[in-house]
């Protein structure tokens, strides 16, 4: 069976991006055609021209990290495209996608096995969302939860080794976009335009 018509197609910078991405998509009521990317964000922006050409006829949404690359996701957005398509959704999550995660404070506490209290209240405030969300796992009151997402003291790791397939579990089976998007203003804009493509 084909893609349909009215299905959204993305692009992403990762694995977990691809997971916020479809339940973005699905939480709007949009459904998610193909999703292309996923190899950081060189590539991504590489073929970013390619997308929004595509984004004239057809519904895109994609999806980065500003990282340190602007100091503000408007800058960031302009320079990478100034002149988006008609069809075309490009946002930035401020600063990474785990900023929206984070902004699900009740429910991330609850899957990861903290006091809700461990968990920001203004995630977008974080210079590195990763490393709040690696801290907050690390005062885990279960065992599985800090072996998989606390990288090992010796392993020169960035992240645990099983940190992305956990956030993965997280975005799709316990985030709740609709309770997030009350504390992520980028997350919010992000929604809104996703539901004009969806109505679209």
């Amino acid at each position: 069976m084909g893609i349909k018509e009215s299905s959204i197609s993305g692009a992403v910078e990762g694995l977990i991006d691809e997971a916020v991405l479809r339940r973005l998509v699905m939480d709007t009521g949009g459904t998610m055609g193909p999703v292309y990317g996923k190899q950081g964000k060189e590539h991504l922006l590489l073929r970013l021209p390619g997308f929004n050409a595509a984004a004239i006829h057809s519904p895109w949404v994609v999806l980065v990290d500003p990282d340190r690359d602007a100091k503000c996701a408007a800058v960031l957005r302009r320079r990478c495209l100034p002149a988006p398509a008609p069809f075309m959704c490009f946002r930035i999550a401020v600063r990474e996608v785990e900023t929206w995660l984070l902004a699900d404070r009740e429910e991330l506490a609850r899957f990861v096995g903290v006091p809700v209290s461990r968990v920001p209240v203004a995630p977008e405030s974080l210079q590195d969302p990763k490393q709040t969300m690696i801290e907050i796992a690390r005062h885990s009151r279960r065992r599985a939860i800090r072996e998989d997402m606390v990288p090992r003291p010796s392993s020169g790791r960035i992240v645990g080794p099983a940190y992305v397939s956990t956030m993965i579990e997280f975005a799709t089976t316990r985030w709740r976009p609709e309770v997030a998007m009350l504390h992520s203003d980028s997350l919010r804009r992000c929604m809104e335009r996703i539901r004009k493509l969806v109505s679209a």
